[in-house]
Order: structure tokens, then C-alpha cells, then sequence
């Protein structure tokens, strides 16, 4: 069984920058495909980015460009770092692991553990 925690949200100002970090235990998440999602208040869960294996990536349409996912099977972590941020960036930030390796889903359903989540809010 594999636990994610994620940290580095927080409070921010537009055009900032944060990194946020997903650390697991309890399993390697060197031979899965990575992924962050984001949920505003009222909004559905959305598509951030996903990494796989081999070191494909994958981004929303709305952070293309902005936002930079990396892992470091070394200290079996994931990151997101986050720069030229938005208002609309504001959201709370999961990291969740898919079996599904090499491939990459957009759909929540495709992975099957999940961290708690990390406040990050943007200010304008």
C-alpha cells in the first residue's frame, strides 16, 4: 500500500512561483505513472499534469508552458513546480499514482491512490 503526501502549497501572489512536492511511502513510484490534479470550490477535479516511467509528460491546456512536473525516484518524490502563477490557479493540488504506465489518462479514474491534498491560492 502506497501513501502520498503532498506539501508546498500556500499563499502567493499572481506571477509567483511555488514548487510542490508529493512524497510517498510504503512503494517505489519509479515504475508508475505520476500525475497531478487540482479541485477548485464548486469545480470538478482537473487534469494538471502526469509524468510516466520512461519520463513522458503530459500537461493541461491550462498550465502548458507555466508548469514543469519531475520525480526523483531517489527520494521516491514528485514535484510540480509551478511558475507565472494565475488567480485561476487557485485550487487544492493532488498528487495520485496510476498503474497504467507508460500511458497517460487525464481522467481521475485511471489512478487508484491519492494524497490528501495541498492548498494553493493565488492572489491578484
Amino acid at each position: 500500500q502506497v501513501q502520498l503526501v503532498e506539501s508546498g502549497g500556500g499563499l502567493v501572489q499572481a506571477g509567483g512561483s511555488l514548487r510542490l512536492s508529493c512524497a510517498a511511502s510504503g512503494r517505489a513510484l519509479s515504475s508508475y505513472t505520476m500525475g497531478w490534479f487540482r479541485q477548485a470550490p464548486g469545480k470538478a477535479r482537473e487534469f494538471v499534469a502526469a509524468l510516466t516511467a520512461s519520463g513522458a509528460t503530459r500537461y493541461g491546456d491550462s498550465v502548458k508552458g507555466r508548469f514543469t512536473i519531475s520525480r526523483d525516484n531517489a527520494k521516491n518524490t514528485v514535484y510540480l513546480q509551478m511558475n507565472s502563477l494565475k488567480a485561476e490557479d487557485t485550487a487544492v493540488y493532488y498528487c495520485a499514482r496510476s498503474p497504467s504506465s507508460p500511458y497517460i489518462y487525464t481522467a481521475p479514474t485511471y489512478y487508484n491512490a491519492w494524497g490528501q491534498g495541498t492548498q494553493v491560492t493565488v492572489s491578484s
